[in-house]
């Protein structure tokens, strides 16, 4: 078995190439790189499409939804591309008007739908609002709510709808006591673990370029965090990545 990086951002040229390469030497069999913009969603499929182990997602990012998603649904036919995402809603940043993030978000879930594909959310500062989106326009059956940043209590209600955790090196921070709850409270099979790197480095490299490499320090914390062995969150995960994105398992 193999660790999954199931949402990480990898760089075009030698940077990603360095990137992947060092994620196989530390026991990474599989990642996924993940669009953001239609152009940038581009890029991460010939990623992808070049490096085997590798998939692509294809999705407009909240921060870019004022830029609107056309052109994005061709991209969901190519046969590396897994997930439509990531999308959703950012009330943080407010770096998209929040009319557009919530139409961008809608047309990006039927597009889930339509294709009967996993979705990717990405939500901070949204809680209330993304759920009320999700409950209108339905959950697609694969979604994962990626970096959750929730606790006990919004873990359970991305659980009731059928989503899948993800959990980043934000659990491995002094201040991810609430995160920490969360894993503990989540049931095995609908966990995964992820970088989002070059984003979110896990305590010991926090502050410094985050790497695929270091996923296994994300699911040491999350298996802490559930009281399980690694092994056993390392099998898990893996598989639940698989699945999810109907992929072999490492």
């Amino acid at each position: 078995m193999a660790w999954v990086d199931h949402h990480c951002h990898l760089a075009p040229g030698a940077d990603g190439e360095r990137r992947i390469e060092e994620a196989r030497r530390a026991g990474v069999g599989r990642l996924v790189t993940v669009g953001t913009t239609v152009a940038q969603s581009r890029q991460m499929m010939a990623i992808a499409r070049h490096h085997e182990g590798v998939w692509a997602t294809a999705g407009v990012h909240p921060h870019d939804a004022a830029d609107g998603i056309d052109g994005l649904d061709e991209l969901l036919d190519a046969p590396e591309v897994v997930a439509v995402g990531e999308c959703g809603l950012d009330y943080h940043y407010d770096h998209s008007p929040r009319d557009a993030q919530a139409d961008a978000f809608r047309r990006q879930i039927g597009l889930a739908h339509a294709r009967d594909m996993p979705l990717v959310i990405h939500t901070r500062a949204a809680w209330a609002e993304t759920f009320e989106i999700l409950d209108r326009e339905g959950t697609p059956r694969r979604t994962v709510f990626h970096c959750f940043t929730g606790g006990v209590d919004e873990g359970a209600e991305c659980l009731a709808r059928g989503a899948n955790l993800s959990f980043s090196g934000i659990i491995t921070f002094p201040s991810g006591g609430d995160l920490r709850d969360a894993a503990a409270a989540c049931p095995l099979d609908r966990v995964l673990v992820e970088t989002d790197s070059p984003y979110l480095a896990p305590v010991p490299h926090r502050g410094k370029t985050n790497r695929p490499a270091l996923v296994p320090l994300v699911g040491a914390a999350v298996a802490a965090a559930m009281n399980r062995p690694v092994e056993e969150v390392e099998a898990a995960t893996s598989s639940n990545a698989a699945t999810f994105y109907s992929f072999d398992a490492p």
